[in-house]
């Protein structure tokens, strides 16, 4: 969860809101995901299925403040269990949420999750540097993972991760929620059918004022500093306004201003990212600052998602005017698509191959920002 997020705190939909909001965001699905996910939660609506069982593993700021939640109001999982490091916090949690106390496992009890009729997906959400350990054991254990971003620290351990759920047979997601947000899935059509001719000129930032020493600025945990944390946003975004994968980037790492904090993560970072077919897009990230945009220009016109990453609270600009677009509550419609794909047998559209070209992309604009700035190609799969 980002602290800096202007929706972060703001109370949650009605069941009758989140009912019309989530057919709604099933219609917005694209692609074949679109008609299986609202005949699922159509099934679901008229009763006698029973939800899949969803573990949080991590019971941090965003599993209790979005995550949980989110699962009291979904149509096709529910919360059936935790993963913590807190006995006392899991008590707390079976009281509060109503499952059995038996359904609280410590983290070296993983293996435990095998067989339990009452799991059928795992959410990690615990530091990115340990999110291949613990993957790759929710994954021995049989049961299928969603993993929050970033995926992982390194491309080779995402690559540890998808071969363990290959071996396994289970599917890999990752929590790329905004995949399903209205404002992003209107991007794409503006991209796909070229309402604005060819989007070719991208822009965005994600950054917020980070204060305190946490994991997130311990490089062993997070991998790196707002790069890592936010910036992911703004790559995801210019993926799907690109329609492509960057062939090459180029960055630079900006002076720090608080080097007795960032002593082992990057504070401020800028990035250029070249697409195929000449499209560009300049990028940013901080901990300095706070900026939340995404832009996007062709030869006919623009869009500007401002603010682009929230929770809640996201609008949309452009240059034929401001668009009303109604929301959907992000993470609910992201975890029932989860559980219409394995109940379906299709696939996730935020797969691990997506979490992985998103790495191999933060590994270039950091080996660019290592050597002054040299423009660096992202290696392909």
């Amino acid at each position: 969860m980002n602290p800096a997020d202007p929706g972060a705190l703001r109370s949650h939909p009605s069941r009758r809101d989140f009912v019309r909001a989530v057919a709604l965001g099933a219609a917005c699905v694209g692609g074949g995901a679109a008609g299986a996910l609202a005949a699922e939660l159509a099934e679901a609506t008229q009763g006698g299925r029973r939800k899949l069982g969803i573990a949080l593993m991590g019971l941090g700021l965003y599993s209790r403040g979005e995550l949980a939640p989110a699962l009291q109001k979904t149509q096709l999982c529910r919360l059936a269990g935790v993963v913590t490091g807190s006995r006392e916090k899991g008590v707390k949690w079976s009281q509060k949420y109503g499952f059995p106390e038996a359904n609280i496992w410590d983290y070296s009890a993983i293996h435990q999750l095998a067989g339990n009729p009452d799991i059928d997906i795992v959410y990690v959400v615990t530091p990115n540097g340990l999110h291949p350990e613990h993957v790759i054991r929710v994954a021995e254990a049989g049961k299928h993972v969603i993993c929050e971003k970033p995926m992982a620290n390194s491309v080779a351990d995402c690559d540890k991760m998808m071969a363990a759920c290959r071996k396994a047979g289970v599917k890999l997601s990752i929590g790329y929620r905004l995949q399903f947000d209205p404002h992003h899935i209107e991007l794409d059509r503006l991209a796909r059918e070229k309402d604005f001719g060819t989007l070719d000129r991208l822009s965005g930032e994600h950054s917020w004022t980070f204060t305190q020493r946490a994991w997130r600025i311990e490089k062993s945990l997070s991998g790196g500093g707002p790069l890592m944390d936010v910036g992911i946003y703004v790559i995801q975004a210019a993926c799907r306004a690109a329609r492509a994968q960057p062939v090459a980037v180029t960055a630079r790492e900006l002076p720090k201003t608080r080097p007795e904090l960032f002593n082992e993560v990057e504070e401020t970072i800028e990035w250029r990212m070249e697409f195929p077919a000449g499209v560009v897009c300049d990028a940013s990230s901080s901990y300095a600052r706070n900026n939340n945009f995404f832009r996007a220009e062709g030869a006919r016109g623009w869009i500007r998602i401002d603010p682009a990453y929230g929770y809640r609270g996201i609008e949309v600009d452009t240059s034929r005017g401001p668009l009303a677009i109604t929301p959907v509550p992000q993470q609910a419609l992201q975890m029932d698509d989860f559980a219409s794909c394995i109940l379906t047998g299709r696939e996730t559209p935020v797969p691990g191959s997506m979490g992985r070209d998103h790495m191999a992309i933060i590994e270039a604009i950091y080996a660019s920002a290592a050597q002054g700035g040299r423009r660096v190609e992202v290696a392909r799969a």
